[in-house]
This record gives structure tokens, sequence and C-alpha cells, in this order.
């Protein structure tokens, strides 16, 4: 994967995490925007009804000028970093975990420490989460009335 282009790599990362996610029986949801203004790479939830974060890098580069992902603890119970097989695995936080993905398969490598979220932030997650979903489904469901109903949901 070394001659794929920062992008390219970035779309087969969360790709393969996301196939995983899948069969783990989680929902994953790509791109979420947060009320911070942060936007999470992917937000998956678990069937019981946990929240789990995932970080995509594309490269060492990207991981060490990116100052944000620690505020991402703040909206799930759960932070990894999904990278791929020449990613360099020591500069990542031991507390987060760690998925390894190779074209279109992923494993967890390692599991995150777990800082359960309160009770109103998973519920005001867990709606926002439902929302965009929706929103995006009915996208493809219905190109042009998808404008007027993301904009009464208030989403993406």
């Amino acid at each position: 994967m070394s001659s794929l282009s920062s992008p390219e790599r970035t779309r087969r990362v969360c790709r393969a995490a996301a196939r995983l996610c899948g069969r783990l029986g989680w929902a994953p949801l790509l791109e979420v925007p947060l009320p911070s203004g942060r936007r999470l790479d992917i937000l998956a939830l678990e069937p019981d009804g946990g929240l789990t974060a995932i970080e995509v890098k594309s490269g060492a580069r990207d991981f060490q000028s990116d100052e944000k992902w620690p505020e991402y603890r703040s909206w799930c119970d759960r932070l990894f970093f999904a990278v791929d097989l020449d990613f360099p695995q020591a500069l990542l936080p031991a507390e987060a975990g760690l998925i390894v993905c190779d074209e279109a398969e992923a494993v967890i490598l390692r599991q995150p420490e777990e800082h359960r979220l309160p009770a109103a932030r998973r519920k005001a997650l867990t709606l926002r989460y439902a929302r965009l979903a929706a929103g995006r489904l009915q996208g493809l469901l219905d190109p042009a009335g998808a404008s007027e109903m993301r904009a009464a949901l208030k989403v993406e």
C-alpha cells in the first residue's frame, strides 16, 4: 500500500475498518460532525448502545500533525486508531485501541481503555447519529427531497 496517495490510503483504511465494524455487529457511520465542530472519521454504534470512535490515519505525518484526536474521547466510550500495515504503530498512544487494515481486511490488535459517556451526552450523540444516518439514507432514496429533509433535521 506504500505507493497509494494519502486520500486513497485513507479511503481503503476507512472501508476496511467499516467492514470490521459490520463483522463485529457494530453499525458504522462515516464522517460524523460533532457539536464541538470536529468530525469523527467513523462513529460506530454497538449492539449495547456503546459508541466507538475510529480515527483513521493515513501515515505518520497525518498522525503527527493531528493535535485534535484527544478531544474525541469526550464523544465516545472507546477510541481506536485505524491504520494500514505500513504505519509505524509505536507512534500511537497505548491507551487508544488499534485496528490494522490490509486491503479490505482489518483486525483489532489492541483494545482501548474504556471511558463511558455520561448519560445525557450518550443520548444526544445517539440521536445525532440516528438523524444523520436517516438523512443520508433518505438522500440515497430521494435525492431531490434529501436537502429539504437534511435542513429540517439540521444534519449535513
